[in-house]
């Protein structure tokens, strides 16, 4: 009785581990890129610019994108209604490329300066 039990434990055994495996290991994973950054700022007066327009929040924003990626700023300066109903806009654009962030700020910057000169100088 002992070797037929010992048999019958080796017969499953061998059987267990002579069974094919079928385990799939290959795994599925997605990446996410970005191929260009654009921040659009819309404001109607001065003071929106001054209060809703921070260089360093831009900087921060630009410090995160990958290297050689294309980046580009743009403002929209919503300004008084016309005679024939429509707002008057003037809208400022850069672009540039994350190679080259101390140029685009610089440009953002003089931009910044314009939009506010916009709104001071049209009344």
């Amino acid at each position: 009785m002992k070797s037929v039990i010992t048999m019958l434990f080796l017969f499953v055994a061998t059987m267990s581990v002579a069974q094919k495996q079928n385990v799939n290991l290959s795994e599925t994973s997605q990446v996410t890129t970005f191929s260009d950054f654009k921040i659009s700022l819309t404001v109607d007066s001065a003071e929106d610019i001054e209060s809703k327009f921070k260089l360093e929040d831009i900087k921060d924003l630009l410090n995160k994108v990958d290297e050689d990626e294309n980046v580009s700023f743009e403002i929209i300066c919503n300004g008084n209604q016309m005679s024939n109903g429509k707002k008057s806009r003037l809208s400022y654009n850069v672009n540039g490329n994350s190679d080259n962030i101390k140029d685009f700020l610089k440009t953002i910057r003089k931009i910044r300066k314009g939009a506010i000169n916009y709104y001071n100088n049209r009344q």
